[in-house]
């Protein structure tokens, strides 16, 4: 079985940009959805709903609240969720590839 994410959990992870540097996934739930065990590798979480989950990895489980418009930090890591509130969850990961040093360009703005 796969953990990546967006294999495993299909139905709720979609990934909406990647390169060889980075990966973005949209995540989307209802209150009630459960994920199987899935993992990320080193991410940054910008939180676009405020939701409510337990977090479920190597037996332990907590509760987190994250407001809406939240952005943070996530170590690599493997777990499981549910949302556990009241309101839809939606999230976007920036997933860090570690492909090394990037070059620099001459190139300003988007590419």
């Amino acid at each position: 079985m796969s953990l990546d994410p967006a294999v495993s959990n299909h139905d709720v992870y979609k990934v909406v940009f990647e390169n060889e540097r980075v990966r973005v996934l949209e995540y989307r739930d209802e209150p009630g959805h459960r994920t199987t065990p899935h993992e990320h590798p080193d991410s940054v979480m910008h939180t676009i709903t405020s939701f409510r989950r337990r977090l479920i990895a190597h037996g332990e489980e907590r509760e987190v609240d994250m407001p809406a418009g939240f952005t943070g930090w996530l170590p690599a890591q493997e777990h499981a969720g549910e949302n556990i509130g009241n309101t839809p969850t939606h999230v976007l990961f920036v997933e860090l590839k570690d492909v090394g040093a990037a070059e620099a360009t001459e190139h300003l703005g988007p590419a």
